[in-house]
């Protein structure tokens, strides 16, 4: 059973849906036990970082996630999800993230030329280290994917999983090994996205 974590952030109906067309068992909480009980855990999330971050510990499920974590199941971020995987956030002040992997969420604009827009929308190609993490196994380089961001994982290279161009190198994916994120939003992504859902439900 994958458990998709409910903190009030994050479109979860179309999260859920793209799970149900892979063939996946599903249920959207915010009961640790159901956690605690599931096979895979899904962080999703959209907003602002702090927001999100005050929720999740509001909700009684930050520890639980990073226990879960560290106990080796698998966990997905998506999006803010996937942010809240590092260590911190520099959204509109500094906040504390999970701490899963190493580095910190800091502005595109800071990366990006300065003549593109932000926030950062629309589809855009992954591009691989030359080892893929097996979350990516069956996605191909230059697939294309979604996004929506106006910041993005830095100081995280040895856990950088995918990275995309958009005037500049900005972070695509991270991972380190049951612990992963996608900065894009697969349940967005096409044929693409619902081939990484499913990819993660056989890891």
């Amino acid at each position: 059973m994958i458990a998709i974590v409910d903190y009030g952030v994050g479109n979860l109906f179309s999260l859920k849906s793209s799970f149900v067309s892979v063939g996946a068992d599903v249920v959207v909480t915010n009961d640790a036990d159901v956690l605690r009980k599931a096979d895979r855990i899904v962080l999703p999330g959209v907003g602002a970082f702090g927001d999100a971050a005050k929720k999740l510990r509001d909700s009684g499920l930050f520890q639980v996630v990073i226990d879960e974590a560290n106990s080796g199941k698998p966990l997905l971020g998506i999006c803010l999800g996937m942010q809240m995987l590092l260590e911190k956030s520099y959204e509109y002040g500094e906040h504390e993230g999970l701490g899963l992997i190493k580095g910190a969420i800091r502005p595109i604009g800071e990366t990006i030329d300065n003549t593109l827009k932000i926030p950062h929308i629309g589809w855009n190609a992954l591009h691989f280290p030359e080892e893929k993490h097996p979350l990516f196994k069956n996605v191909n380089e230059g697939d294309h994917v979604y996004f929506v961001h106006s910041y993005h994982g830095t100081d995280c290279a040895e856990s950088t999983a995918a990275i995309t161009e958009y005037g500049g190198i900005l972070t695509a994916a991270v991972a380190k090994d049951n612990v992963m994120g996608c900065q894009f939003h697969p349940e967005k992504s096409g044929n693409v996205g619902l081939t990484i859902l499913k990819t993660f439900c056989e890891l």
